[in-house]
């Protein structure tokens, strides 16, 4: 995969930085690899958990491979420590991003619900936290995802806005996920204001 930041940024920018990312399923779920790719390329450790829905449109294989760490999909998978994951998960986090972020994910962050480890992380996390929405514009503009994250806004959850063009629906609109290196930047962006504190 190319880099995606200019080349400016140093190899060593986020050394040892941890970041966990969430997938939930979206036809965009293919560039949350490049994303993976290029903050470990940058130096970070990366963790990645997944919905299940996110796991049947591409094999966690791909995100292990890429962050060189297990993936997480189910609460309910046999692990070798005696914490739960999604609480070590949470603790592990400097930066908790969702990429793509689905409408019922979004709505399940802001209403408290936790029905899968992905939402788990989010409740249990004091990390800052992400959210990068990716979804047809019919649903992105609905009233009810709007308010879901303006309640989120409202709680202090940092967005990646998503981008108007081509969706996968064969559509024009808003919806699209934002470009991998806009997310980055502002992962990096988040892991730097957590440094300064």
């Amino acid at each position: 995969m190319q880099n995606l930041l200019p080349e400016k940024k140093s190899s060593e920018s986020l050394s040892g930085r941890r970041v966990v990312l969430g997938v939930c399923s979206s036809i965009a779920v293919y560039k949350s690899a490049e994303i993976v790719s290029e903050l470990v390329r940058l130096g970070a450790d990366v963790r990645v958990v997944m919905t299940q829905n996110a796991a049947k449109l591409m094999s966690p294989r791909i995100f292990q491979t890429l962050s060189r760490n297990d993936v997480t999909v189910s609460m309910w998978e046999n692990t070798p420590q005696w914490r739960p994951e999604h609480i070590s998960l949470a603790e592990f986090a400097e930066v908790f991003a969702v990429a793509p972020a689905s409408a019922n994910t979004i709505g399940n962050m802001a209403h408290g619900l936790a029905p899968d480890s992905l939402s788990c992380v989010y409740l249990a996390t004091k990390a800052p936290v992400l959210v990068a929405p990716a979804m047809n514009s019919n649903m992105y503009l609905h009233p009810a995802v709007s308010n879901n994250m303006d309640i989120l806004r409202r709680r202090g959850v940092h967005f990646a806005e998503p981008e108007t063009g081509r969706l996968a629906c064969g559509t024009e609109g808003v919806g699209r996920l934002a470009d991998p290196r806009a997310i980055v930047s502002k992962i990096a962006e988040l892991l730097e204001g957590v440094a300064q504190k």
